[in-house]
């Protein structure tokens, strides 16, 4: 059955949206971590995205996504009131959330606001929340205020000092490491460079550091195998084993290198999609 598009936001217009659906039956039952897996027509590839956020009472499920292939650049094309042709969800293991303490939750590009439905939860559990967002320039940065309702501490990063503190999320995040000693963990999800830097940077303290892997996905739910990631020397498949595993375990070379793997096919796609569309304007 499709699902209805209720709301549309462009977070950074032509790069970034945030929609808001129609998802009873998802929401229902989404936590923290989870993602789900749409299609938005019949000759469409299924794309995972993770839930940035859910209201049970509503009914709905937000996802954010970055205009960056065939897919997403098709998603973009939707409005409010538009639908979705399959919307399947929610998938994946659930954040293991427990009151602890300090949790930081680190987040970059698009993976803020998939980083928020998670320090949400972790401000739910009564856990002090430091929430530590960075992006190139203050107009790319996304959830700030978001995440400012619930979050204890918001520390802001952008590479060009446009708005906090000049600089990587990793410096900012080494500097709160080294001045609390009682962090208990730290969870980023974001690009895999930046995730892999925030576990080398954990390394050091000693923190339980977990990352959440944007692994190639078709079917979701563990059966094509094309998901499968490389965390403490063992094949693990990130649908249904994650998407979350311990960063200091993840074998990051080859998850960029299965990334990778078919980014030309992509590029030519993305071109034929560009191409057909200025075809029908010039029609209209």
């Amino acid at each position: 059955m499709p699902t209805t598009i209720l709301a549309k936001r462009r977070l950074i217009p032509g790069k970034t949206s945030e929609l808001v659906l129609d998802a009873p039956h998802i929401a229902a039952k989404a936590q923290p971590g989870n993602f789900l897996i749409l299609r938005v027509n019949d000759h469409g590839e299924r794309i995972p995205l993770t839930i940035a956020d859910a209201d049970p009472e509503k009914g709905t499920v937000t996802i954010v996504y970055l205009v960056l292939g065939k897919s997403t650049a098709l998603l973009e094309t939707l409005e409010a009131g538009d639908a979705i042709l399959d919307v399947c969800g929610p998938l994946g293991a659930p954040t293991h959330i427990e009151k602890t303490g300090t949790v930081i939750c680190v987040g970059g590009g698009t993976g803020i606001a998939a980083m928020h439905h998670i320090a949400k939860g972790h401000a739910r559990a009564g856990n002090h929340v430091v929430a530590v967002i960075g992006a190139r320039t203050k107009e790319l940065l996304l959830f700030h205020d978001e995440l400012s309702a619930f979050c204890h501490e918001v520390l802001v990063t952008t590479d060009d000092g446009s708005l906090g503190r000049k600089g990587l999320v990793t410096e900012a995040l080494r500097d709160r490491l080294a001045a609390d000693p009682a962090v208990r963990e730290v969870v980023a999800v974001g690009p895999v460079p930046m995730m892999r830097a925030v576990a080398e940077t954990t390394r050091p303290f000693g923190v339980k550091t977990t990352v959440s892997l944007n692994s190639i996905m078709v079917d979701g739910i563990g059966m094509c195998g094309a998901c499968r990631v490389t965390v403490g020397g063992q094949i693990r498949f990130a649908c249904v084993d994650g998407p979350e595993f311990d960063g200091h375990q993840v074998d990051f070379d080859e998850l960029c290198a299965r990334l990778g793997a078919f980014r030309d096919q992509e590029r030519v796609s993305l071109e034929k999609f560009h191409e057909c569309r200025c075809h029908d304007h010039k029609k209209a």
